[in-house]
């Protein structure tokens, strides 16, 4: 048994985080104003809102990682647009195959080979392929995604091609062969 101390979580050979008071009052801010928003005009609520904000300040400090993903603000705009429009198209698309008389289903599972160089991107990036109606995310090996897809076809694949290219751009990544999202 080692007397030596264990590392923090996120850090790197026992070196400890240091304290960021911009990131404290930050979040100080913030939080505060998450709570102010939640309970107009009650000053009473801060009798419980003031240690609330003060403890989700500590965990949210003691949580962060800093090897977090970065995250590109226009492109986090272009890819809630290109989310929301996508989530509606989906949805009307498997609404209609639903109620068409002979149901046009090409159900099957298909692999992807993702392009994205960090885990962390792929993994939600096989999160939001699950929240788009009609697919889902099978299995997650590597740089290869199983996604089960009620049309097994090329098309698929290529809409995969420009999802990835979005969240590459939501994260500042390069991937190889990437073209601009489209």
């Amino acid at each position: 048994m080692s007397n030596q101390p264990h590392p923090v979580a996120g850090t790197s050979g026992g070196a400890r985080r240091r304290f960021n008071a911009g990131a404290a009052a930050g979040w100080l801010v913030a939080l505060g104003l998450l709570w102010a928003a939640l309970n107009p005009g009650d000053a009473k609520s801060w009798l419980v809102g003031a240690p609330v904000v003060v403890l989700a300040t500590g965990a949210a400090l003691a949580l962060r990682n800093p090897l977090a993903l970065r995250i590109a603000p226009l492109a986090a705009l272009k890819f809630s647009v290109f989310f929301a429009h996508q989530s509606l198209r989906g949805g009307w698309n498997v609404a209609k195959r639903a109620f068409h008389p002979r149901l046009p289903l090409n159900p099957g599972l298909m692999t992807y080979q993702l392009r994205l160089p960090e885990e962390r991107a792929r993994v939600f990036l096989a999160i939001v392929t699950s929240l788009l109606p009609g697919t889902l995310s099978a299995d997650l090996e590597g740089r290869n995604l199983l996604l089960h897809e009620l049309d097994a076809s090329p098309a698929a694949l290529e809409e995969m091609r420009i999802l990835e290219n979005h969240i590459a751009a939501l994260f500042a990544l390069d991937v190889a062969g990437a073209r601009n999202p489209t």
